[in-house]
């Protein structure tokens, strides 16, 4: 990491703007700028210069969900934790990497690599979006992968999309005292949607929360294990549009983001 005099004159203006933004408003954490393909600023709570975090170069196919996959991984390493978050990613992105779709070679199957990490003691997240479980038009494509034996969930074979434009409430059906639902008080706020999966049955699989019934009763929240490792489905979004402001400007928001990564890292 590099302070933030070093990026180039026009991005510095900014984040001038921006840091004072955030000095004008309460906030809870650090803030993270993101300015694609000139990475990344962190404003650190505590003060200090900004960080500047520059972008990894890539051979870029879709950019679809990549903001959701940033935030996923920046919140796992932001934990400390260990788990592996998948939010809006497609199979086939960890399927075909250059060297497969460009090349034609034959390299690891990722997602064997990841079911057999879990296995042995990680932690896994899928979190919803187009490109989760099995998306829209079904062309996430988690459904018989590796990744998805590891879930708690099994993925529909087609478009498994729960849009809820006028918002539903989840009904939370764990206990209050269950790691992931520790600290969290009263209703939460709206979601607009989630992808539509079914529950494995087993033992150590359990529902957390649901949709209403009058959404279908389709599972929210979902703990499981695989091996040694926990595993979690979360079936509605990280950030827009399934999950509005008002959600993630509530302080549960962040509560549960934390319980699931801890409890995935079996840190608590």
């Amino acid at each position: 990491m590099r302070e933030i005099y070093s990026i180039r004159t026009p991005l510095a203006s900014m984040i001038e703007e921006a840091a004072r933004t955030i000095t004008r408003v309460k906030w809870r954490g650090d803030v993270v700028l993101t300015l694609g393909e000139f990475g990344a600023v962190v404003f650190r709570k505590g003060g200090g210069p900004p960080i500047e975090v520059p972008a990894l170069p890539v051979s870029r196919v879709d950019a679809t969900g990549a903001g959701d996959a940033f935030a996923g991984i920046f919140l796992s390493l932001w934990l400390h934790g260990r788990p592996l978050v998948l939010s809006d990613i497609g199979a086939n992105s960890l399927l075909l990497p250059p060297a497969v779709w460009l090349q034609g070679k034959p390299v690891a199957n990722r997602l064997k690599i990841i079911r057999e990490w879990t296995k042995a003691g990680g932690g896994l997240v899928m979190a919803g979006g187009y490109f989760s479980f099995q998306g829209i038009d079904g062309k996430a494509r988690w459904r018989r992968t590796p990744v998805e034996e590891a879930l708690p969930v099994t993925c529909l074979p087609y478009d498994d999309r729960l849009e809820v434009p006028d918002g539903f409430k989840a009904v939370v059906t764990g206990p209050k005292n269950h790691p992931i639902l520790a600290g969290i008080e009263g209703e939460w706020p709206l979601l607009l949607g989630a992808n539509e999966v079914v529950v494995k049955e087993g033992d150590g699989v359990e529902v957390l929360a649901r949709l209403p019934e009058e959404e279908g009763g389709h599972p929210l929240l979902v703990t499981g294990s695989y091996g040694k490792g926990r595993t979690v489905a979360w079936t509605s979004d990280i950030g827009p549009h399934w999950v509005p402001n008002e959600f993630v400007a509530w302080a549960g928001y962040a509560t549960i983001w934390k319980n699931i990564l801890r409890w995935a890292s079996q840190t608590n």
